[in-house]
């Protein structure tokens, strides 16, 4: 009975430490949008890590690894921000540290680094909804129950994210 409980216990942990290798730099990507700060970020995502392994157990296999870890990474910058009383993120994010640079692409790598000026000066809520939405593929309703919002009030973020950007990238 005991060689079965420590098989249960073990699969969810098992299954979280066979998903960071993927899911680390997404992770470290959605830092880097909260904190603007590299440092930071990776602090935020090493602390997210181990979280996770300290509650594997509240993992339940087979569901999203992901969603999960950008949740607790979430819970964990809502507690830094909390504890310093600060509202907005700390500003852009060199395009070299957020990984959308191509040495064989130079002219994809100057238009990422343009559009991630763009996407880090909006609102922090306006920039996640960017981030987990339009970068990591995250679902609306995903999205809404990681930041305990609605909805509706996510697509609004979305939306009004969309528009700040073509406004700035000069799109009709």
């Amino acid at each position: 009975m005991a060689i079965i409980r420590n098989f249960l216990r073990s699969r969810p942990e098992a299954e979280i430490r066979a998903a960071l290798p993927e899911l680390y730099p997404r992770l470290r990507r959605y830092a880097l949008s909260l904190s603007g700060n590299r440092p930071e970020a990776e602090d935020l995502v090493q602390e997210t890590v181990a979280q996770a392994l300290l509650r594997a157990e509240q993992f339940r296999p087979g569901s999203h690894v992901d969603r999960w870890m950008f949740t607790i990474l979430y819970r964990l910058w809502l507690n830094r921000m909390r504890a310093r009383k600060v509202r907005l993120g700390l500003g852009n994010v060199p395009v070299e540290e957020a990984g959308l640079t191509s040495p064989d692409d130079p002219e994809a790598t100057c238009f990422g680094a343009e559009v991630l000026g763009h996407v880090m000066a909006l609102p922090e809520a306006q920039r996640q909804a960017v981030i987990l939405v339009c970068v990591e593929g995250i679902s609306y309703r995903d999205v809404a129950e990681l930041t305990d919002a609605k909805i509706g009030t996510v697509m609004s973020r979305l939306a009004a994210a969309r528009r700040k950007l073509k406004q700035r990238l000069g799109e009709p």
